[in-house]
């Protein structure tokens, strides 16, 4: 059982509709495995599809506070990641001699773009009636691990495991941001511009704009739960390593992160 498959599963616009009874909707999920499904479901669907025995019952007023509960608890992770990705950069910028003058218009750039991110985040949760969660504050040494800020070459391999688990995260968590469409809309245009500053850091190390297998590309192993999980070659039921090949199958297709792996991640880059 794939559970990021599952999980990509769950994220598709089309899996629940409103013309999708709840039956149906059980139906779909057992063939994945429903006890799988269960467990490792976003907590708003956990709750709703845990008992079929209770669906009839369950209050409609209930049913939208576990819909606004996941929503906010993705945007309150979404909102982290972007945290760190924005304070990251703008150290970096601000770090004399650190990043050499042909490559500061890009960093200057996507600094920009992750403090508008920010910005958008925090007006969304607001507008919900939701006090945005406090910037954490953040140790990018990984507790001595790493020298991002005099060290150009380990703030490229740390700009990229974040920019690549951004990517991940944001894709994971819109099964949990689909109740709400404009939100939904608004995170998939922030997940492509994440995919293009993933990209663009990439080759600025030299490595190839897209992820094969579960190698990052001259990553330390320190990084290696950034890339859990994208050695897949199954995709719905087709075998994309039997065409092409194991690395490229898997280069075809990004993998999720599920909330609670990016939370992992983040979180050792959190005091």
């Amino acid at each position: 059982m794939n559970i990021l498959k599952l999980l990509d599963k769950l994220s598709d616009d089309k899996f629940f509709t409103t013309e999708t009874s709840r039956s149906v909707s059980i139906s779909k999920i057992s063939k994945f495995g429903k006890k799988a499904a269960i467990a490792s479901a976003p907590l708003g669907l956990g709750v709703i599809f845990s008992s079929p025995a209770k669906a009839n019952v369950v209050n409609p007023n209930e049913r939208k506070n576990v819909m606004k509960s996941t929503l906010t608890d993705a945007l309150q992770l979404a909102l982290v990641l972007e945290y760190l990705e924005n304070e990251y950069y703008s150290l970096g910028l601000s770090a004399a001699g650190l990043i050499p003058s042909s490559d500061r218009t890009v960093f200057m750039q996507i600094s920009k773009h992750e403090s508008a991110h920010v910005n958008f985040l925090k007006s969304v949760l607001t507008s919900m009636g939701v006090t945005p969660g406090a910037k954490p504050t953040f140790d990018f040494t990984a507790n001595g691990n790493f020298s991002p800020f005099s060290d150009y070459n380990q703030f490229l391999i740390l700009a990229q495991a974040f920019e690549d688990t951004g990517v991940r995260a944001y894709k994971g968590q819109a099964g949990n941001v689909m109740s709400n469409k404009t939100v939904l809309q608004a995170a998939l245009q922030i997940h492509s511009v994440e995919a293009r500053h993933a990209s663009q850091v990439r080759r600025m190390r030299a490595n190839k704009g897209w992820i094969e297998l579960a190698d990052g590309g001259n990553m330390p192993s320190a990084t290696n739960p950034v890339y859990t999980g994208e050695d897949n070659t199954e995709q719905a039921g087709y075998n994309t390593a039997s065409t092409f090949g194991a690395p490229a199958g898997s280069a075809a297709y990004d993998e999720i992160l599920s909330g609670s792996d990016a939370q992992a991640i983040a979180s050792l880059f959190i005091v």
